[in-house]
């Protein structure tokens, strides 16, 4: 008599049992083929969009050439690829495989380490590109799909959640991205840069990050964001900002301070060091100074400060509020457009 474990390789490797008996829970296939019909169409619908990318760093004394590796995904007809920053900042040479194993030199077209995106073009014909969604209309708990290239497999896919929405993450800049999309689709280095997508196929994020000491706690900034930052990027090549030129750090002012001037924020932005010549410098402010409003909107942190220092404010001359010591100061200071990083 065969054993039931022959039976079960014979008949079929991990039929489950209650299949044998013909008492399997209803619907549980259509529900499963109905998931896998999902994934497959959406994964089939962008991956002839999604591209690999090789980079190549040249070091100060010029002899070694350090490569790295990422994802993108191409988003017009005529070969703008999206990906992170950090895959391409500062790169020597990139160069891009299409899914149909056809390799180009790409050009870069810039980068915004301030958000971690970066736009290349590669000179190609046939390009398929990807449909562009809306990541304001995500929902938690709807599927998304990840694509991309980690650890060196390409055109891998994953399937997850949105766990959250709305999120905030540091960029390597120092700056704070908003509107970053949580997801548990697992990504991995190689990842990074590669399209998140709906069901409908349509690319509502950037792959940027994974928590390494966590699971199921990744990243992707919202394609609303990448949209801006994609036009600024084609037309500029940079997004542009303003700045005033400090150096500082988030601070808890007294609570005496905020009582005796009737304060409306309880912490501010201690002034650590000015840049010579900047606009601050010509404000007249000084290190040791508080920043706790601009243009009239209270400010209570470094983050909120750089919001509030945006493409429109360069030139326009603002009033900015310090406290320095006892007394709490009106200025009149004139931002500046932020200069590119290199």
């Amino acid at each position: 008599m065969r054993t039931r474990v022959e039976q079960i390789l014979n008949e079929g490797a991990g039929t489950d049992e209650r299949e044998q008996r013909g008492t399997q829970a209803p619907g549980s296939d259509e529900a499963l083929d109905a998931y896998s019909r999902v994934v497959v169409g959406a994964a089939e619908q962008v991956s002839p969009s999604v591209v690999n990318i090789e980079v190549g760093h040249r070091m100060k004394n010029g002899e070694q050439n350090l490569r790295g590796s990422g994802s993108g995904f191409v988003f017009t007809p005529d070969g703008f690829i999206m990906t992170n920053s950090h895959v391409v900042h500062g790169a020597g040479e990139i160069s891009v495989t299409l899914p149909d194993g056809r390799q180009s030199g790409a050009q870069m077209i810039g980068d915004d380490p301030d958000t971690d995106l970066a736009v290349i073009r590669i000179v190609a014909t046939n390009l398929a590109a990807a449909l562009l969604g809306e990541s304001t209309s995500l929902r938690v708990g709807q599927l998304v799909i990840a694509i991309g290239n980690p650890l060196g497999f390409q055109y891998s896919v994953t399937a997850g959640v949105v766990s959250a929405v709305g999120r905030s993450l540091r960029s390597e800049s120092g700056r704070l991205i908003e509107s970053v999309i949580q997801t548990d689709a697992a990504l991995n280095p190689g990842n990074s840069g590669g399209p998140l997508v709906t069901s409908q196929g349509k690319v509502v994020g950037v792959n940027t990050a994974v928590i390494t000491n966590a699971q199921g706690l990744c990243f992707a900034i919202a394609i609303n964001t990448a949209k801006f930052v994609a036009s600024n990027l084609i037309k500029y090549g940079r997004v542009r900002r303003s700045y005033i030129g400090v150096e500082g750090q988030d601070v808890q002012l007294d609570r005496r301070t905020v009582r005796g001037h009737d304060l409306s924020v309880e912490r501010g932005v201690l002034v650590r060091s000015i840049m010579s010549g900047g606009p601050a410098g010509r404000s007249g402010m000084r290190a040791g100074d508080v920043i706790i409003g601009l243009d009239g909107v209270p400010i209570a942190g470094i983050d909120l400060l750089h919001k509030m220092l945006t493409e429109e404010k360069v030139g326009k001359t603002l009033v900015i509020t310090v406290l320095r010591k006892s007394e709490k100061l009106m200025l009149a200071i004139t931002p500046e457009e932020s200069p590119i990083r290199r």
